[in-house]
């Protein structure tokens, strides 16, 4: 169960009277988003205050236009997976030379037009990606820089948290990249690995001991190989407590770690992809309550939105915190809390609220900013598109409209 009384210490009890302000000038029937930017721009700068990583923003976490722009100004680079993603951030003004390209399903078109683009720096996840690359740069007379992407095995399944003991389309194993001869790619600069196989950490000794274990199979690589070890990609992986559980990674610890870990490495740059703990904590979701029963000496909740805006707890079994919008003196009780869809999957939670939370009331859940509505599942059963707000200088602004079925059905 979730505990919902600690989210007002997340947020905020003056940040809750707005929104609650806002929510009813605003009246609205449907769930919606809001990103508070000077919480963002704040805690971005505290995550800037070292010298040890380069700081990168996986765009998959959230690509509002407001955000991307927010973590621009604070010197982020952007890591992206698509060619979506790619023209969204050139679209706020970032440098092709502060992009990084990753993803699994790299064609050698999208080689292409990310080159095309100005993108320099890419993250190669096979060796077939490696040859198209080398041909593309070749015919357009760039050296791009590369990092390939490495897949460790553990003889200990909990040690590869992502993955388990099961494959993942992602990069290959150090055998594989073994078979190949760098000679054959000279019109590339392979530079660098990367390697990611964990999410959502919240211990810093875990992480750790995962990025210590792997200095020296990653270092054994680039010296077969014969390249210079340059950069060192540890991706992201850093948690977010999302159930309250009071465990959290301290980034003071994790800039100590990675100090190490550079050195053990040997290597001039660390880079981390940051996407949940660069911008979950400033996200917010709002859903009005439409329905309240009691069925088989359960209390449930019905809400106006559901995993069709917040997918994460259906596919994690970790709900994202919440509370009643509105103050209450009533004592609390267990309410299990649904959404909109004909399906048992929506369901987001189960959470201690007060008793006399009633239809028309809203829910106010917290840590939404990163995988909310673009990991969301929008079309199912035809529900209107949740709407975006921004919260700055201490003003609300509508950056997309919700938006009707109609939209998109044809």
């Amino acid at each position: 169960m979730s505990n919902a009384t600690n989210l007002t210490n997340i947020i905020g009890p003056a940040f809750v009277r707005d929104i609650e302000d806002h929510y009813l000038k605003a009246n609205s029937e449907q769930g919606y988003f809001i990103y508070h930017i000077e919480q963002l721009r704040q805690h971005l700068a505290s995550l800037q205050q070292q010298d040890v990583v380069k700081l990168w923003f996986a765009v998959k976490a959230n690509p509002l236009s407001k955000v991307l722009k927010t973590i621009a100004e604070q010197g982020f680079c952007f890591d992206v997976a698509s060619q979506g993603e790619l023209e969204q951030v050139l679209a706020q003004g970032v440098a092709p030379e502060n992009i990084l390209n990753t993803g699994p399903a790299k064609s050698k078109v999208q080689i292409a037009r990310f080159i095309d683009r100005g993108v320099n720096t890419f993250v190669v996840e096979s060796i077939n990606q490696l040859a198209w690359l080398n041909e593309v740069a070749a015919q357009k007379d760039v050296v791009p820089q590369v990092l390939l992407r490495v897949q460790l095995q553990w003889p200990e399944g909990d040690k590869n948290p992502l993955g388990g003991n099961e494959l993942t389309p992602f990069g290959l194993n150090v055998e594989q990249w073994q078979t190949i001869k760098l000679s054959d790619y000279q019109d590339v600069n392979v530079c660098g690995i990367h390697i990611f196989q964990w999410g959502n950490m919240l211990s810093n000794a875990k992480m750790y001991d995962l990025w210590s274990q792997m200095v020296e199979p990653l270092v054994a690589l680039s010296k077969q190989l014969n390249f210079d070890l340059d950069i060192l990609d540890l991706g992201g992986g850093l948690g977010i407590d999302y159930l309250q559980t009071g465990q959290a990674i301290d980034w003071s610890t994790a800039i100590s770690d990675l100090a190490e870990i550079k050195a053990k490495a040997n290597v001039k740059e660390i880079w981390l992809e940051l996407g949940r703990y660069a911008v979950a904590q400033s996200g917010y979701y709002v859903a009005p309550i439409v329905d309240k029963k009691i069925n088989v000496d359960t209390q449930q909740l019905i809400l106006s939105g559901g995993i069709n805006h917040l997918l994460r707890p259906a596919i994690t079994d970790q709900p994202f915190p919440a509370r009643l919008l509105r103050t209450s003196n009533e004592d609390s009780t267990s309410f299990h809390v649904h959404g909109p869809l004909c399906t048992s999957m929506d369901k987001l939670g189960e959470f201690k609220l007060p008793n006399d939370v009633n239809v028309g009331d809203a829910l106010l859940f917290g840590l939404c900013g990163a995988y909310g509505f673009t990991e969301s599942m929008p079309f199912f059963l035809c529900h209107e598109i949740a709407a975006e707000y921004i919260f700055e200088d201490l003003t609300f602004e509508l950056i997309r409209e919700p938006q009707a079925p109609s939209w998109y059905l044809r």
